[in-house]
């Protein structure tokens, strides 16, 4: 089963990505913050990454350029899931090493249709 890491400040949107995630069969973790997601990724890195921008102690952009730089961190496909929806953003965060971008607020159909567009599902 293919696993998925959540990174989020928000719990209520953690829990409801979460959800849609594990009905596309994967396995989720969460992360609440940057930090504590590149510590779950040294520990057992995830097959995909569903990642906020805007998060206190490590926000995404910071995160996923020090994930890049681990062992393994080209491995997970990284989806930026965030209210920053102008070019400007898209582009830092397709530069810094994101596979796709989504705005929220997202459904289960976005989900999906990102998962497959990157070879996810």
């Amino acid at each position: 089963m293919k696993s998925c890491l959540i990174v989020d400040d928000s719990r209520v949107v953690r829990k409801v990505a979460g959800r849609i995630i594990q009905d596309l069969k994967f396995e989720t973790r969460e992360a609440g913050d940057g930090a504590e997601a590149l510590d779950a990724c040294r520990a057992s890195m995830p097959d995909a990454i569903l990642l906020d921008w805007s998060m206190p102690v490590m926000n995404g952009l910071d995160f996923i350029r020090a994930l890049r730089r681990e062992h393994e961190g080209r491995k997970p496909v990284v989806v930026f899931c965030s209210t920053e929806n102008d070019a400007e953003h898209i582009g830092e965060a397709m530069r810094s090493g994101a596979n796709e971008f989504i705005m929220k607020p997202f459904d289960a159909d976005i989900i999906e249709s990102k998962f497959a567009e990157v070879g996810l599902i």
